[in-house]
């Protein structure tokens, strides 16, 4: 499946996430897409998608998938399940296949900037193309980064 995107490269910054991503390609971090390594209470891992502006209300996410508690991944099991380095993971080609949770605001949005496979590479791409690429579930997730 052919997929225009426009690619980007910028200077990885350790710990700078979507806010040095959006300052170095000079767009709104509420376009930056972060793809972050959750588990459950169950030992179920996940990815979901959510604004570089936005944080994920793990209570919600825990309501919505009937557990306990979802969690972040440590860096180790992200790398383990999804074959990326922490900080360059992408929704694309994990080594383990996972399901994808989707903040639903971000397909309002005309184009959106997620991680490529490498620390410092976005892919820029319509969001709308998140679905054709990917068994993806739509989620009401997100809370403002406080």
């Amino acid at each position: 499946m052919n997929i225009p995107f426009v690619p980007h490269l910028d200077q990885y910054e350790e710990r700078g996430g979507a806010e040095a991503s959006a300052r170095a390609l000079g767009v709104p971090l509420h376009c930056v897409v972060k793809t972050l390594v959750m588990e459950t209470d169950r030992r179920e891992t996940l990815l979901i998608l959510m604004q570089g502006d936005r944080v994920v209300s793990t209570k919600q996410l825990a309501r919505m998938l009937g557990v306990k508690q979802v969690i972040p991944s440590s860096s180790s099991d992200a790398q383990r399940h999804t074959g990326y380095q922490f900080g360059g993971t992408s929704p694309f080609g994990t080594r383990t296949p996972l399901p994808v949770y989707v903040e639903k605001t971000i397909f309002q949005l005309s184009k959106i900037y997620v991680n490529g496979g490498k620390r410092g590479f976005l892919v820029e791409i319509e969001p709308s193309y998140l679905h054709s690429l990917l068994s993806v579930i739509e989620v009401e997730v997100a809370q403002p980064n406080e």
